[in-house]
């Protein structure tokens, strides 16, 4: 190239494009790092980008596959795999029943099973009689499983995997959450003829060039005499990405308005509540399995005080079947049940509490909504979390019908941009009739649960209001019906704090 171009090209440079010409033979990014302390690898990544484009270094991207630790496999190492746990406790007692193993392993049913499946296939333990009988050598329990082994050697490559490595991935890739495979990019780069002339020239010479025009240049007319770098105007410049709120938020603001239109008005509450408000005034037995530690997070060693005795003294009739509308649960109501501290497994405790505050200031008839966070110890996969979001609405009126109810969820949906939902027959202990409401995922190609809907029973209203008024009530999960939108397929990916996607996101439009 002949020595004007040249000297053009070298004018042209960027500060940090001058830095990494001089390290451009070490090949790699990492190399390049080392050699310069003050430049990360984003901004060395940007610079060969401009490189590229003046064709002094040519760059190459290609996809590798790594395999990393999921959120039960992040769980599982610090814990160990189901099986590992299953295995010690039926070593130290050589056979347990199949109910005594699971309540004293501490597994949830899934996990359980996973861990039964696998000590059977690795013929250290067998069934017999509803009993786990254990079969396999001290030495082969204590040693640790190629699954054990390949979690703590991970993230790793697929391609790099050997063959037991293989076999453990195999065993492992089908369990929930255990492993993920992520798609990486991989950046490398190649040097031009042009680049190589770069390298043995002396770009000091230029490190003195203006970069900016200030205000106080134009000033002082200290820019004259001064040479300005050139600018190539036609080369491409990275995005700039303003400041947007969370997609989440967005469409959470929309789904208020349009309740809000309705002539609903907002009901909030705190994340911690009483077994009473979440169960109990919602008669929710007290043996049911909800409130079992498996469905529900208890807060350990609080206790909650409960409300006015004569509420209390309402619901527990209600439960005992003491009321002439009900024979209620037919068992004798504990207190102690209803003190316990919970994280709220769905809004439908603020619509009850309403109620209350509804019932004290004669406020008929009335329209409420509720749209916030509730959590539930669930095995988390592409339609479930720990946490969800609901949707919660009541209507108090003397006149009020299902077919009303069946109106205000189809509108509310038809608002969010669904024409069809699927609507059919549903149980829960504190409404009926019931409904349950699907929208169809056109990835998955299954229909997707929203939640449930109904009119509160009487064993609900009645200690309330002192007589059954009709109320609808329902609470369905809003980030399930938000993910077809966004073209999000995996409920995880909600709220990953992954900068590049939530700028690509686009924006909550309907």
């Amino acid at each position: 190239m002949p020595e004007q171009n040249i000297q053009k090209i070298i004018e042209s440079l960027s500060p940090n494009e001058r830095k990494i010409i001089p390290y451009l033979n070490e090949r790699t990014l990492d190399k390049i790092k080392e050699q310069i302390q003050n430049l990360d690898k984003t901004a060395i990544l940007r610079a060969l980008e401009f490189l590229s484009n003046k064709e002094i270094v040519k760059l190459e991207s290609k996809q590798e596959k790594t395999i990393e630790l999921g959120i039960n496999g992040l769980l599982y190492v610090k814990q160990g795999l189901p099986e590992r746990r299953l295995i010690n406790l039926i070593a130290e007692k050589t056979s347990l029943s199949i109910k005594q193993a699971q309540q004293q392993s501490g597994l949830r049913d899934n996990e359980f099973k996973a861990a039964l499946g696998a000590l059977k296939k690795k013929a250290l333990i067998n069934l017999i009689n509803q009993n786990i009988v254990l079969t396999g050598k001290k030495q082969e329990i204590i040693e640790k499983t190629l699954e054990e082994k390949f979690l703590e050697t991970l993230p790793k490559n697929l391609k790099d995997l050997q063959p037991e490595e293989k076999f453990a991935f195999e065993a492992l890739k089908s369990r929930k959450n255990i492993i993920d495979i992520q798609d990486k990019k991989q950046i490398s780069f190649s040097i031009t003829d042009l680049g190589k002339q770069l390298i043995e020239e002396d770009l000091t010479k230029t490190e003195n060039m203006i970069e900016t025009l200030s205000s106080n240049m134009i000033k002082t007319s200290s820019w004259k005499g001064k040479k300005f770098r050139r600018y190539d105007i036609t080369n491409p410049l990275p995005k700039i990405s303003g400041g947007k709120r969370h997609f989440v938020n967005q469409a959470t603001d929309y789904a208020k308005k349009i309740w809000l239109e309705m002539g609903f008005k907002e009901m909030t509450g705190t994340l911690t509540q009483s077994g009473f408000w979440n169960f109990d005034a919602l008669f929710t037995a007290q043996d049911h399995p909800v409130r079992e530690m498996q469905d529900t997070f208890f807060i350990k060693n609080k206790q909650a005080k409960l409300p006015d005795k004569e509420l209390v003294k309402q619901v527990k009739a209600a439960h005992e079947g003491k009321i002439k509308e009900s024979k209620g649960w037919q068992y004798d109501w504990d207190e102690e049940p209803a003190k316990k501290v919970v994280l709220r497994t769905h809004t439908t405790c603020l619509s009850v509490q309403t109620l209350k505050k509804i019932a004290e200031n004669k406020e008929f008839p009335a329209k409420y909504f509720a749209l916030g966070k509730n959590f539930r110890n669930e095995t988390v996969d592409w339609s479930h979390g720990f946490e969800l979001t609901q949707t919660e609405g009541i209507v108090i009126d003397e006149n009020a019908n299902f077919r009303q109810l069946l109106g205000y969820l189809i509108e509310f949906y038809k608002k969010m941009g669904y024409e069809k939902v699927r609507i059919r027959p549903g149980y829960f202990p504190y409404t009926e009739p019931s409904l349950e409401i699907d929208i169809f995922h056109p990835i998955k190609k299954q229909w997707m649960e929203l939640g449930g809907a109904g009119m509160f029973r009487p064993e609900v209203t009645i200690p309330i209001f002192g007589k059954h008024i009709p109320v609808l009530a329902w609470g369905q999960g809003f980030e399930r019906s938000i993910m077809d939108f966004f073209n999000i397929h995996d409920i995880r990916e909600m709220y990953k704090n992954d900068i590049n996607k939530l700028r690509e996101m686009k924006v909550w439009r309907k």
